[in-house]
């Protein structure tokens, strides 16, 4: 029941029932009046835990913008960035949203405190004065009516009607006093439905404009989540494949550290011991030493293992020479004596170990016997980049893409080793290559898809090569994505023409795989992952080469994204248009180095048969080495015999034979040609300087202390397969069809010299073909 209506006229009665429905309206004002004073103290209460909350939350963000990811490696993938920067994004979405908190709490003072603070002074306290006038008035009135009605009727008439008089003023102002209560007591109880009610609709009105916000945020923020999932996604598949390498590498190391010992710049490094005597007494300090042997210095660094600091400045000094020290004649092991040539006095030496000892001796030239780590000393891989070779891929692609494109995990999902092992046998091997039947049910598709991938994991050298490795990663850590498919859509065509062929057919059947993801799961990003290792994989095994393999894995996701681009279509020149040549080699530049015997193109096509004009270009392009001449001096690389692009059978088919261009393109093997190592004297040139097509070198056998110079080829006609313009005054401008005279090998790695209407000059060497 709601409370009772107060009438006008029962003030003028005041009987016990209007008293009761004023007391009720008074108790109900009272119990008001504490519940806003309560309402009150909640309110500052919360706006106080919301400037809690909202410092709370900008320290949080603060400490969120300040923090940056470091990534192992030199550069980052545009995951790691997107990951990087989303602690700056989620700082930015925090402040944002405590901004407009802020508001929000500076407004509530005003909507909702200030107004229930003055309603409850000036209405409900108005209403409680009221109260205090009509308790004061009714006192009066009821004690000056006792006290006339004790008045005695004897009085005079005059004076009687004096009293009459007076009580009925204050009859009159008390009732006055009544209707004015009674009205501001109904008057507050209606008014507290509104201006009660309002500050608090305000308040949550201010509440829901910051969840609004809020929600306004999470919209605008919902794009880089989605993409900041997918790049974590990624990021946790390359951590996983990375993690593998590292630990797989980690074992190793455990196994025989010696074979993996990491690659440095200088000759040898590492921690020596050095005896010094000081005051009669010999002391044994352990330094950093640093042996370079082009100058032959060495530089000794005082270091504390266990604090991990420099202890004074380096020392060094022109090594002279290097004896091993013997046994007897110190009391500790695997010392040696070094001589300097700027400072008197021998130095004597503890080495860590035996080992140890040896490898100093070795990198010094001292009396011990040197023992040669050979890295390279790998068995020949049985597969080749041949016609069996592309045959078995284009079979395997074919069966996949026919039996089981739509298979989960393709590709991710590794066969059993024995049946890969068996699958990829029976396949390489011409007497049983045609009787293998993928369509039987004999070969499961995961058996399939590991054979293509042992494959790969085979050939003598990545089908990516060494020799672009580095080329492939710095394009991929470009910043801008157009510029990183240029470059890689350069590098690809900077490939041996077969490692290209192979690929183009590799990354056709990659980009169908990915377009059946949603089937098979297999997305370019998990291609990625799974063929990065596999087709780009470092010469050195290395923590940071394996840091690199997610930068791989983005190589492979832009050449399946953009296969159709790379293969079909030249490279763009530098000016901004298409040019159907081959790009220059450029001279004094890093890609230009002469490659490693392990960085050289993957073995050719082998010859199924020769014509009798084809015999006679290989026996006049041979090289005839004296029977007196040590082979074991020539290197592993040193013949290499190759086939003319030419004769080299081509299919109709997608999946028969091999598919060469219609334009002939320029290839440094498009000729038969023998390379053979150079001795290792001072004034012989690098053992892997390319030179120029079939033309044979050799030299003869020799100490490392004797010199030998190969044997020049007499000069020859060429004919230019492609105009070319010169960039330098050193090189040679001419159109397609000239014949150049007198061409020969020139020192710069890459090119040959020749001369063009009496001008001598530098000639690409894959511009040209010999006459």
């Amino acid at each position: 029941m709601g409370l009772p209506a107060l009438e006008f006229s029962d003030c003028y009665v005041d009987s016990p029932q209007f008293r009761e429905r004023l007391k009720s309206h008074e108790l109900e004002l009272e119990k008001t009046n504490k519940f806003i004073k309560e309402l009150i103290k909640d309110g500052k209460a919360l706006i106080q835990a919301l400037k809690n909350l909202s410092t709370a939350k900008r320290k949080f963000a603060e400490s969120l913008n300040e923090f940056k990811f470091q990534c192992i490696g030199d550069a980052e993938t545009d995951d790691e960035i997107c990951i990087a920067k989303s602690l700056q994004e989620f700082a930015g979405v925090l402040q944002n949203l405590e901004d407009e908190r802020t508001r929000m709490i500076e407004n509530a003072s005003d909507v909702l405190i200030l107004p229930l603070e003055r309603f409850r002074k000036e209405q409900i306290g108005a209403a409680k004065e009221a109260k205090k006038k009509y308790d004061k008035e009714t006192e009066k009135y009821c004690t000056v009516l006792e006290k006339h009605l004790s008045l005695s009727a004897k009085k005079k008439e005059a004076h009687l009607h004096e009293a009459d008089n007076q009580v009925d003023i204050v009859r009159h102002h008390f009732y006055e006093v009544s209707l004015e209560y009674v009205f501001k007591v109904q008057e507050v109880q209606e008014r507290k439905m509104f201006e009660f009610v309002e500050p608090l609709l305000a308040f949550l009105q201010g509440l829901f404009t910051y969840y609004h916000h809020g929600y306004e945020l999470a919209k605008d923020f919902n794009h880089f989540k989605t993409d900041l999932t997918i790049s974590i996604q990624n990021t946790r598949n390359r951590f996983e494949s990375t993690r593998s390498e590292v630990e797989c590498l980690m074992k190793k190391m455990k196994e025989n550290p010696h074979e993996h010992k990491s690659i440095s710049p200088h000759t040898m490094e590492g921690y020596l011991f050095v005896q010094e005597k000081r005051s009669f007494v010999s002391t044994w300090v352990k330094y950093y030493c640093i042996y370079q042997r082009e100058p032959k210095r060495m530089t000794m660094m005082l270091f504390d293992q266990k604090s991990g600091g420099k202890n004074g400045d380096e020392e060094s000094f022109t090594l002279k020479s290097c004896t091993r020290r013997k046994t007897d004649s110190i009391e500790k092991r695997f010392c040696f004596d070094i001589e300097a040539v700027d400072r008197p006095g021998v130095i004597t030496m503890q080495a860590l170990s035996e080992e140890d000892r040896r490898l100093w001796m070795e990198a010094m030239d001292g009396r011990e016997p040197v023992y040669t780590l050979n890295r390279d000393s790998q068995n020949e891989a049985m597969a080749q980049l041949d016609v069996i070779g592309f045959n078995i891929v284009k079979k395997f692609i074919y069966a996949i893409e026919t039996r089981g494109i739509d298979e989960q995990g393709l590709y991710r999902i590794v066969g059993v080793s024995s049946r890969v092992q068996k699958l990829l046998s029976l396949a390489m091997d011409p007497k049983t290559c045609a009787d293998v039947e993928l369509n039987s049910t004999e070969w499961e598709i995961k058996t399939i898809t590991s054979a293509i991938k042992h494959y790969l994991r085979m050939l003598p050298a990545p089908l990516m090569t060494y020799q672009y490795q580095r080329s492939f990663i710095k394009a991929a850590k470009l910043d801008n994505p157009e510029a990183r498919v240029a470059e890689i859509h350069s590098t690809v065509h900077r490939l041996p023409e077969k490692n290209r062929q192979m690929l183009e057919l590799l990354m056709k059947h990659l980009a169908k795989v990915a377009s059946h993801h949603q089937q098979n799961l297999m997305t370019v990003a998990n291609l990625g992952v799974v063929f990065g290792p596999t087709l780009l994989r470092p010469q050195e095994e290395t923590v940071a080469a394996i840091m690199d393999i997610k930068f791989q894995n983005i190589v492979i996701e832009i050449l399946i994204e953009n296969h159709e681009r790379i293969f079909k279509d030249m490279p763009v020149s530098g000016g901004g248009q298409g040019n159907s040549q081959p790009n220059l080699p450029r001279r004094r530049s890093a890609d230009s180095k002469a490659p490693s015997c392990s960085e050289r193109p993957l073995t050719l096509f082998h010859t199924p048969s020769f014509s009798e004009k084809d015999k006679a270009v290989e026996k006049r392009n041979s090289v005839v080495v004296n029977s007196s001449a040590d082979l074991s001096s020539v290197n592993c690389n040193s013949t290499l015999s190759c086939t003319r692009l030419d004769s080299v059978p081509t299919g109709d088919g997608d999946h028969d034979g091999l598919q060469l261009p219609k334009q002939r393109r320029p290839n440094s093997l498009q000729n038969p040609k023998v390379l053979s190592s150079m001795s290792t004297g001072p004034a012989s040139p690098s053992p892997t300087s390319p030179r120029s097509p079939s033309w044979p070198t050799f030299s003869a056998p020799s100490s490392p202390s004797s010199e030998s110079s190969p044997v020049s080829p007499p000069p020859r006609k060429a004919r230019a397969l492609y105009a070319c313009k010169a960039e330098h005054d050193s090189e040679l401008s001419f159109i397609a069809g000239t014949v150049l005279e007198n061409v020969h090998p020139s020192r710069e790695p890459g090119w040959l010299e020749g001369t063009l209407d009496g001008k001598t000059g530098l000639i690409p060497e894959n511009y040209v073909e010999f006459v």
